[in-house]
Parts: structure tokens; sequence; C-alpha cells
């Protein structure tokens, strides 16, 4: 028999909102309501006299009656506070109907004295509850909460995670592995005279790990684990910041040895600007908390800060220089290897067939991160038991690729002929290029099927091994290939489609990078125009940002630029004139099935060749 749950707190709140709004309710009733009027016993004998009071009810020293009409003011009856002994006979006098009421008694009395302060004290109350309350309360948390720390606490056998858990970021264990030795064994570390460093920066893309590194280190030491955001520092109220810092170093010295662990640092931790002034002052408070309490940091307190960010480079300079964030440890994108360990991990609770091969699906996802490669398994297990297998097979796991990378299938988006031989054309143009290029990356797939929000077809490369370093070669034939869809369209008709849009974008970025960035300009010579660098760990994106350089340097980029993206141009124009009877096959066996793998691909005549 399951447990009996515990009221809610917001329901036991609505009670006493309720019960105290029927006392009230009852209290107003007794009061004898809107239409009596109370009046002087002055009044009440003229009244009497001039025949306006039809009936009386008498209670102690109170007479309660009705008048014989409405009165000017809508009142109906009153109330008079006085009896004199006379009464009786007066009432017989006119003709008054009279009746008696029993006097209240002593508990009604003191029911009437106690019950209205026990009301305010009620109401009292249940305000400093729902302001003041922890967690429950109609204002989530209440008003007078704001300034505790909301980190959550994991006890030292709450966090189940290990190292074992974590796969493809060896070096980053590596390194973390002092920290877990430190908390095991503080003592150990001031033998000589050393310290372990107090504050460690967890660098990387999102989705590499970070979060599930800080919680294998508390796992490992068996420790407490304060789990926290830095954006939940900051709040509208001046102040809150820099209280709810300092309530978590206060909580986390008491819960010694432990691990703090701040979540997108960079939200809290952004460099400090020269103006001052309504929010951007109350972050630079709360950062100025933080790196104090990091600064009192006792060091023979075993407290570990943990923090992790994706965009370092905003970060405050305080925040690590020696004594705070002194050590960065780099968790990246995981290599070949790194993602068959990974994809190890997440597919131990997935049914897999027996053709399932790690290393042909790391070699299809390249650049994939450890959340990628977890979202991976799982769409490749969605996609088997949507076609009712008994067990997750490759051809579920190219398809979860192709889903991940291209976009989901939009059948229902019914192109017309002509532009979908267009699309055919230019899908195909991108493949035949790529294919007579020597040294291209291999093409795994061609299709004309619409995914995604606007892409009308794709054709899918898989680079052959993890590549760091590229030469201007190798850059120059990324240009053509992506030009080759432009070439085709300008092979098969003199009017051209947006279709290639996105290529030229791409390409665009290649060629201002070779010429601003890697000195592959030419006649501009060795020279980095360009030396800003956008976001240290973000995808790679534009190459170029604010311009440093004359307008005569600013020309002579822009004529590189657009020499590059002519020459890439020509490049695929003249492999696919060469390869027009190709082309044309390819293109119509792409109209007959919407879709060729790299084997069903027509085999063009390779660049430099006799043939060519």
């Amino acid at each position: 028999m399951a447990p009996k749950q515990p009221p809610k707190p917001w329901l036991i709140q609505v009670f006493w909102v309720l019960a105290l709004g029927f006392l009230v309710f009852s209290l107003v009733g007794q009061t004898g309501g809107g239409a009596a009027e109370t009046i002087s016993y002055t009044r009440f004998r003229q009244l009497l006299a001039d025949g306006q009071v039809l009936k009386v009810v008498v209670s102690g020293e109170q007479i309660r009656g009705d008048f014989k009409d409405k009165q000017p003011d809508g009142s109906t009856g009153f109330i008079a506070q006085r009896v004199p002994p006379d009464l009786a006979e007066m009432l017989a006098a006119r003709g008054v109907e009279v009746s008696a009421a029993p006097s209240s008694s002593g508990f009604g009395t003191l029911l009437g004295w106690v019950l209205p302060p026990l009301l305010f004290v009620g109401i009292w109350l249940g305000a400093s509850r729902l302001m003041g309350g922890k967690g429950g309360g109609m204002l989530g948390g209440g008003l007078l909460s704001v300034g505790r720390s909301k980190a959550r606490l994991s006890a030292e056998t709450d966090v189940k995670v290990s190292f074992d858990d974590v796969a493809g970021v060896d070096e980053a264990k590596e390194e973390l592995h002092e920290i877990v030795d430190f908390l095991r064994t503080p003592e150990d570390f001031g033998r000589l005279g050393a310290h372990i460093p107090r504050g460690i920066l967890l660098v990387g893309p999102p989705g590499t790990g970070k979060t599930l590194l800080a919680r294998a280190v508390a796992g490992e030491a068996g420790v407490a684990f304060f789990n926290t955001n830095g954006a939940e520092f900051v709040e509208m109220f001046v102040g809150v910041g820099a209280a709810r810092v300092r309530d978590l170093f206060e909580q986390a010295r008491a819960k010694s040895p432990c691990i703090i662990f701040i979540d997108e640092l960079d939200a809290l931790g952004r460099a400090r600007g020269a103006t001052a002034g309504g929010g951007q002052d109350e972050k630079e408070q709360t950062l100025n908390q933080l790196l104090a309490e990091m600064d009192g940091f006792d060091r023979s307190a075993a407290i570990v800060i943990l923090a992790a960010t994706n965009r370092p480079e905003i970060l405050d300079p305080a925040l690590l220089r020696a004594g705070r964030f002194d050590r960065q440890v780099l968790v990246d994108r995981p290599e070949k290897k790194g993602r068959v360990q990974i994809l190890k991990v997440h597919l131990k609770t997935i049914k897999l067939a027996a053709d399932i091969d790690c290393d042909a699906i790391a070699a299809m996802t390249p650049g994939f991160t450890g959340a990628d490669l977890a979202n991976l398994a799982n769409e490749a297990a969605v996609h088997a038991t949507r076609r009712k297998a008994d067990a997750t097979a490759m051809l579920d796991f190219a398809a979860a690729v192709e889903r991940i990378v291209a976009g989901l299938e939009k059948r229902s988006r019914v192109l017309i002929p002509r532009e979908r031989r267009i699309v055919a054309y230019h899908e195909m143009g991108h493949a035949l290029v790529a294919r007579a290029i020597p040294g291209a990356d291999p093409v795994q797939k061609v299709s004309i099927i619409p995914r995604g929000i606007a892409a009308l077809g794709y054709t899918m490369q898989r680079p052959a091994e993890d590549r760091f370093l590229m030469g201007a070669d190798e850059l120059r034939t990324r240009m053509a290939v992506l030009m080759g869809g432009r070439a085709a369209e300008t092979l098969i008709g003199p009017d051209v489609s947006t279709g290639a849009a996105d290529d030229l974008a791409r390409a665009t970025d290649i060629a201002r990078g070779m010429v601003a960035r890697f000195g592959m300009g030419g006649a501009l010579g060795p020279v980095a125009w360009d030396t800003e660098t956008g976001h240290f760990l973000g995808e790679q994106g534009a190459f170029w940002h604010k311009r440093v350089y004359s307008e005569a340097t600013a020309r002579e980029i822009d004529d590189a630029v657009r020499r590059l993206l002519g020459e890439a141009l020509a490049r695929a124009i003249a492999i696919l004139r060469t390869n027009r009877a190709a082309l044309d096959a390819g293109a119509e066996d792409l109209l007959a099935h919407e879709m060729l793998t790299g084997d069903e691909l027509p085999v063009p005549v390779p660049e430099g060749s006799d043939d060519a």
C-alpha cells in the first residue's frame, strides 16, 4: 500500500482562508446586516409616539425593532441600546407587538471580545507564512526568503554518478582525480606545504558533459554537493544576489567537506563594465561578493568550487586570477575514440541488433558531443520502435543521424515538377564535384526529400577522419563543392534559383577567413587583417567582425574574396561540364528514387585526369 501523501501547503492555506472568510461572514451576520439603523433612545421614543414602530424584540439592554414604513434612507429596522422600566406599558399603549430574546451569555460576550483579535492574529500568521515560508506558500518561497541561496543540496549518498559513467574525456577526468583525492584525504595535501586549487573552471562547448563531470567528482569523493546556476543569483531586488552568495558559502562551510558547483558561470561572472546603475549595478555587486567569498576561504576547510561555462572569453579577469578559478579544465568535443566510448555507455540500456558497429556509428558522427550521442541513441531506438523492430539496427542509427543533422522529413511539402528538377540537379552537382575532386570528403547520401525548416534537399558527406587543421587546397575544395549546386543550375539553364543561398553564405565565410585571418589572400600577403575571434568555444561562424584597416585594404580584401569565389564556381562548372552525362543520369535517378547512397551515384571523371 502506498504511503499516505501529506497535504500540499497550498491546500492547507486555502482551507485557512476559507475558514477565516466564514468567520468574518458570521460576525457580519451577527451585527444585524445592512437594513438596521442604530438610533438613540430619544428618537425611539419619538418614533413610538408617532406610531412608526411595527414590532420590537427586547434582548437584555438592546431594543431591535421594525419600522411600519421604509425610511427615506432605505432602512427597515432600528437598534436602540436602552431599555427603560416602563417600556412594556409604553409599547402596550401603542399596540406594538413585543417579543423577547435571551440576552447574550458570558461566553458569547467573551467570544465577541476574543474572536476579532484571534482573527487578526490568524491573518497575520498566515501572511507571515506566505511571505517567509521556505519552499511552500502561494508566493513560491516567500518574499522574506529571497536572500536565501537556491542551490540544491545533495547529500553524500545521494550522488550516484561516478567516473565510470563519464566517457570520452579522459584528460579531464585525470585532472579531476586530484580533487577527489583531496576531498577524501585533505590532510595528505598539506604534508609538504602545498594546497589544492579551490576553484576549477570546466570549459567546453554545450553538451560535452561538464555538469556530469562535476557530479562524478562529488559521487567519487562521497561529499555533499551544492548545485546551482549563475542565473539564480541575480533578481530584480538590489542586494539579493550578494545575499544569496553569502548564504551559499555559509551553508557550504557548515557541510564541509563539500563541492559547490555553479553552472553557466558566465551569467554571474560576466566582465564588469564601466557604466553603473540598474541591473548592471546589481550584477556587479553579486560578482564582487563572489570574489570576496573566494578570497576569504579558510585553507583548512575542505571546500572545492567547480564552475562550468562555454564562454570563458567574457568572464571577468578577476575570476580567473590565481587563488580563484586558477585551474581551467577543457572538456572538448570527443574525437572518434572518445565517441566510441560514449556510445558504449549510452547503448547499455538499448536492445541492439547483431549488426551494430560502434566504430561505424562514431565515423558517421564527427563533431557530435556527448549530449548529441545520447540523443542519437535515443532517436535510433525510437526509429526502431516506430518500424516495429525487435532490436535497434544500423539502419536506425543512419536514420537518426539524418534526423539530427538534416532535420525531420517533410514529405507533405510537395514540389512542382520544375522545382524538383532544379533541386535534383542542384544536389547532384554537389555530389559529383565532391566525388570528382581527389581528397574531398566522401559522399554518403544524396536526397531531394525536403527536411527541416527550409532544406529542399541535402548532400551528406562523411569525413574520412577527424580533422584539426586544414590547408588552403582543402578550403578551396570545400568552396568548389559548395558551389557545385549553383554550377549545376547554371548548366541546365540561364535562370538560377535561390536554392544556393546557404551555400553562398558558407563559401563566402570560408573565402573571407582565408583572406582576412589565415593569410591566404595572395597579393595581400601573410597578414591577419582580422585578429578578433568570436566565441572561444562556439560554432565556427563568420570569420570577420569589425574593420581595423583602411578603405584601400578593405577593397583589396573584397576583391580577393570575390576572386576566390569566382575561381571556385568556375572550377565546379568545369567539372560538371566534363561530366554532363553523369550529371543528367544522376539527376534522373534522383528524381525517380528521391534518395541515393554513395555507391549508387554515378562515377565522374576525376579532376586532373587525362580524360578530364
